[in-house]
């Protein structure tokens, strides 16, 4: 069997769904979304119930990126009727001495004219009675930061999608990749798609199917956890009293309110090991788990209750930590978005950036810190930074 198209989307997970959607909204059924697994599967980066959405990041670029996600989920929500974003407040937590700088965000802030509030330890602790951070702990606090609801996200993308006339196929996996100047060909499950453009947002599964055009790239994958904990009292936790935070040093912790399960959600940031696509474990690490309730003992014992879920998704890291967004090299007809393991909050302005790329062959957004050529993908064994 033979599809001619305009664009075809390989994987549906945040980033590939917003892709097909942006793509709908000007092409209405001339594109087609190809899923590995079914729609919803736990085995990548974009289920669950939540994710940090925030201004605060330590360069301008992203900034300016975010408020870009803000529009781009806002229109996702007139269309879909459904609530994506939640405004609860973002608190970026900073210990004396910590690894992360606090002024490369401070100062990235002011750059783009975003307002932020700097607090001390007391002031802290007094508007949010749950932390117990010790004096010297001081905290940039951003009033339009909160979570986007991930699952719910994902969902109405595709459906607005489909309902333009879109394509959505589970079980697709992709099996040949052929790139020219102006065109390209996909096999996946015994069927060939022919089209303009396509887009790989495919995730941790990103070199097996660059691998096809000959071409990988030094990327580590990781795998992650979250643990949902039923905290005795929820109610200081409530989204209108409590925000999302980021503990900004090595080891990495962060934390939202109670959203999608009657819990508090904790995690650490890049605590998982290395793995593969495919050979990953659903189990959770007893160790990981162990350092995010030492964390909570020390500074948020109120979150601590019953483990009520722990779930664990992939990472897909380039060495510096930053996207990869844009052509791939060498083959100008197909595109390809990696979100570095922070990619969720941009996941529909990324998407919308891959379609204007796919239809136009441009854009507006500076997209030079991104490209897939930049120097460090180019090392062998490139020196990581994953804490940003």
């Amino acid at each position: 069997m033979s599809r001619e198209l305009e664009a075809v989307v390989i994987g549906l997970g945040g980033i590939g769904g917003g892709a097909l959607y942006w793509l709908s909204r000007r092409l209405g059924g001339a594109v087609v979304g190809l899923e590995r697994f079914r729609l919803g599967h736990e085995r990548g980066s974009s289920q669950d119930h939540s994710r940090i959405i925030r201004y605060s990041y330590h360069r301008p670029f992203y900034v300016r990126l975010a408020e870009q996600a803000y529009r781009s989920w806002a229109a996702v929500e007139r269309e879909s009727g459904e609530r994506i974003v939640v405004r609860a407040g973002g608190l970026d937590l900073f210990p004396p001495g910590g690894a992360i700088p606090a002024h490369t965000y401070t100062e990235s802030l002011d750059a783009c004219g975003i307002a932020w509030q700097w607090l001390d330890a007391a002031e802290i602790r007094r508007r949010w009675p749950p932390f117990t951070v010790p004096d010297g702990v001081e905290g940039l606090y951003q009033a339009d930061a909160g979570l986007v609801a991930a699952a719910r996200a994902n969902a109405a993308h595709l459906a607005a999608a489909r309902g333009r006339g879109a394509r959505v196929v589970e079980l697709a996996e992709v099996t040949a990749i052929r790139g020219g100047v102006d065109d390209v060909e996909v096999v996946a499950s015994g069927v060939r798609y022919r089209a303009r453009r396509a887009i790989l947002a495919a995730g941790a599964w990103t070199n097996e199917l660059l691998g096809k055009l000959g071409l990988r790239l030094p990327l580590t994958v990781t795998r992650e956890q979250v643990t949902y904990f039923a905290a005795p009292d929820l109610a200081p936790f409530a989204p209108e009293r409590f925000p999302i935070w980021i503990w900004m040093d090595v080891p990495c912790f962060y934390g939202f309110p109670v959203f999608g399960h009657p819990a508090v959600k904790v995690a650490e940031d890049v605590g998982g090991a290395e793995t593969t696509a495919d050979g990953r474990s659903f189990e959770p690490d007893a160790a990981g788990l162990e350092r995010v309730k030492d964390f909570c003992r020390r500074y948020l014992p109120a979150a601590l209750g019953p483990e009520l879920e722990t779930r664990t998704c992939l990472y897909t890291l380039p060495p510096d930590r930053d996207f990869i967004l844009g052509p791939v090299p060498g083959h100008p007809a197909i595109l390809m978005a990696v979100g570095a393991g922070h990619g969720f909050k941009f996941a529909s302005a990324l998407g919308r950036i891959l379609a204007e790329l796919a239809i136009d062959g441009r854009t507006d957004h500076d997209l030079e810190p991104f490209r897939a050529d930049r120097p460090i993908l180019k090392l062998a064994d490139p020196p990581r930074s994953f804490f940003v």
